[in-house]
């Protein structure tokens, strides 16, 4: 069954400056060109105008004007602001409730529970709650009202345990050992504490946070760390990297009286306490060395230099 387009109300149609002036009258002077009509229904019809507000770039005004059975005048029913084709939106619009992230809440903020939480069970109807240290505040409900549900446990240990507490953490999987046989680790109670503990160690990154057994850090409380004692015992001095400094006046004065006062020593004085030779026994090394021949030219090239 095709549906026959209803065709435009000429009255309507023809009433472009009316609607014109509506649109000015709500937008002001940002109402541009007119871009063309819509048949709503029959003596219904709806103008459209361009916007030239750069804020709403491909967003039109539409103006709908209607025209009473019997009448010939034209009214203007209403005037709307539109987004057309290429204009910019908003995202969906998300509840509150689905928006909120853990980090969101701060001091004084509430967030209750949703209603029926799947999470939450009543305390006397979960048999594998964990019990109070009283069994008379569980009798009589005064205890906690609600505890995790097995779904509410499963999904903290399902995400817990894929996060950054949990075996595939890349701290985790670089450390030398797992959380279980650390001895900062503190062992959580109930059904949790099958699979989690606290970490204790202040100098750890997940200190007094809920840690997997198979988690793992470098702040491990057996981890040793093997240190290999050096056997250099000198230093190496690069010969080609000498710097040249010039010495002051005074040190090289200082020098050379040094120099005269050897100068004017006996040439037969000797160091007191110290049997060596006279200077006169003393032969140079040069003529009588049984050294090879590249060692007594390197002497000798040290010489000229």
């Amino acid at each position: 069954m095709t549906t026959t387009a209803l065709a435009p109300d000429q009255q309507c149609a023809q009433a472009v400056e009316l609607a014109r002036a509506a649109a000015v009258e709500v937008a002001g002077p940002a109402v541009g060109e007119h871009l063309g009509l819509e048949v709503e229904e029959d003596r219904v019809v709806t103008h459209s105008f361009a916007t030239t507000d750069p804020a709403y770039s491909g967003w039109r005004w539409a103006v709908t004007v209607v025209r009473a059975d019997g009448y010939d005048q034209v009214t203007v029913a209403e005037v709307v602001l539109l987004p057309g084709g290429g204009a910019l939106l908003p995202p969906p619009w998300v509840p509150w409730a689905e928006r909120v992230q853990p980090d969101d809440l701060g001091p004084g903020d509430l967030l209750p529970p949703p209603k029926d939480d799947p999470r939450l069970v009543p305390s006397y109807a979960d048999v594998d709650a964990e019990r109070m240290p009283f069994d008379l505040h569980r009798e009589m409900g005064l205890g906690r009202p609600r505890v995790l549900s097995l779904e509410g446990r499963a999904d903290a240990a399902e995400r817990w345990y894929e996060g950054q507490a949990g075996p595939d953490a890349p701290i985790a999987k670089a450390a030398p050992a797992r959380c279980d046989t650390c001895g900062f680790f503190a062992p959580m109670a109930g059904a949790l504490g099958r699979v989690f503990g606290a970490c204790a160690n202040g100098m750890a990154p997940d200190d007094g946070r809920v840690v997997a057994l198979t988690h793992g850090c470098g702040a491990h409380s057996e981890t040793v760390v093997e240190t290999q004692e050096s056997t250099y015992s000198g230093m190496a001095v690069e010969d080609d990297e000498f710097e040249v400094v010039e010495r002051p006046a005074e040190a090289v004065a200082g020098q050379d009286d040094e120099v005269v006062a050897t100068a004017d020593a006996p040439e037969d004085a000797g160091v007191p306490g110290v049997d060596d030779p006279p200077l006169d026994d003393v032969v140079d090394a040069t003529e009588e060395s049984d050294a090879p021949s590249e060692l007594a030219g390197g002497l000798a090239d040290d010489e000229g230099a």
